[in-house]
């Protein structure tokens, strides 16, 4: 529970630098490179007044799409994803390295051939899984 619950504030913490990647270092060289535009301040009115900004609109009551907003958040989405990506990726390859180093210290066979059956039997076996035949102690 405590794991989780950890896991949630980080997850919270990284949204809102994300959140702030996007609104104040990426969005504003895109707008510039496309005409100066704000995509904060990209909307739709559907009332059909005339208004300076989104902020303006939703003073006055206008109901408004706000197109904008919405791609900023999902590039947030995409940057949190990617990274998330990244970060489970990189979790995983160590967990297979571990795996991988675990396998290389254990030198003892956990398996043995028996000779008259020809078969893979567990080393610690006193009788044979195939044939039920007693094995001799080595």
């Amino acid at each position: 529970m405590l794991d989780m619950a950890v896991g949630i504030m980080i997850g919270a913490a990284f949204s809102t630098i994300v959140n702030s990647l996007v609104n104040d270092i990426l969005m504003p060289p895109l707008g510039l490179a496309l005409g100066r535009v704000d995509f904060t301040n990209l909307y739709i009115d559907l009332t059909g007044g005339s208004f300076i900004s989104l902020a303006d609109a939703q003073a006055n009551g206008a109901v408004t799409i706000n197109y904008g907003i919405f791609i900023n958040n999902v590039i947030s989405f995409l940057i949190i994803a990617f990274v998330m990506f990244l970060i489970v990726r990189g979790f995983n390859r160590i967990g297979d390295r571990q795996q991988q180093i675990g396998e290389g210290i254990s030198e003892t066979p956990s398996t043995r051939q028996y000779p008259y059956c020809q078969m893979d039997i567990p080393a610690s076996a006193r009788r044979c899984p195939y044939c039920t035949s007693h094995l001799e102690d080595d």
